[in-house]
């Protein structure tokens, strides 16, 4: 089997030092690729290095929304420029948090449309992050919608059914993390199988989030990205390999990469 974990910060300090063994153990556990995710400028350049130097790793770039407030013209000019980077595949995580408050929305609203904008503008994907935001990002997105065609993700979606097939119909996809396999997120594991299956991706969040059997343990890492497949593939009703493969394909397309190249 082989997988692509569509999402984890191994530009986190939790990685400093054992970096190299975390990404030889994701590849010894088939996870033949991993998208490295940048926060704001600087995690957005450490991405691109890391992903320079492991084969198997790729970045995202961009200004999260909780760490929006402080950012300047310089670093999303910063950002632009990093679209031009070797194996540089999308744009984010962007998107609104209603959780922890430490930025205004009306702030976060203002980098999310500049995401959205630029990824029409550039035909790159972006990465939402929807926390506490299910609505506002909905409305940001219908408007972004009437301007152009959609490319993008929902990361570590916890949104209902209906949400679901609202963001497929917008032309996303939707990516589920270690919450999918808890024991009381049955309803999360039900709209984990109602995605259709050409737009379903799975994800680690590393270092958080991490799947059972390893809940509470930090630092998650993309080697365990294996568990969340096993238990979206029993929601689903089908096997691992199958869904394996099938996530694989739907990641390598959404990020422009060869699937038949790893």
């Amino acid at each position: 089997m082989r997988f692509f974990d569509t999402h984890a910060h191994l530009n986190d300090e939790d990685f400093a030092g054992i970096l190299d063994d975390v990404v030889a153990e994701a590849v010894a556990a088939g996870v033949k690729r991993t998208l490295v995710i940048g926060i704001d400028r600087a995690s957005s350049e450490r991405a691109v290095e890391i992903a320079w130097r492991h084969e198997s790793l790729y970045a995202a770039v961009g200004i999260q929304p909780n760490v929006c407030g402080p950012a300047t013209e310089e670093d999303w000019n910063a950002i632009v420029a990093m679209l031009d980077r070797p194996k540089v595949v999308a744009l984010g995580e962007t998107g609104l948090d209603g959780y922890w408050q430490t930025v205004p929305m009306e702030v976060q609203r203002v980098w999310f449309d500049r995401h959205l904008r630029l990824s029409q503008e550039r035909r790159i994907p972006f990465i939402v992050h929807l926390r506490d935001s299910v609505e506002p990002i909905r409305e940001m997105l219908e408007e972004a919608a009437r301007r152009g065609p959609l490319r993008g993700v929902m990361h570590s979606f916890t949104g209902d059914e209906a949400y679901a097939a609202r963001c497929v119909e917008l032309g996303l996809y939707v990516s589920f993390a270690g919450m999918a396999t808890f024991k009381k997120s049955d309803d999360l594991r039900r709209v984990a199988a109602s995605v259709p299956e050409d737009r379903l991706l799975v994800e680690t969040d590393a270092p958080y989030l991490s799947p059972e059997p390893y809940r509470g343990k930090k630092p998650n890492r993309p080697a365990w990205v294996v568990h969340t497949l096993a238990k979206l593939a029993d929601a689903r009703g089908v096997s691992p390999e199958s869904l394996a493969e099938t996530t694989y394909r739907n990641a390598c397309r959404l990020f422009g990469l060869d699937a038949d190249a790893a």
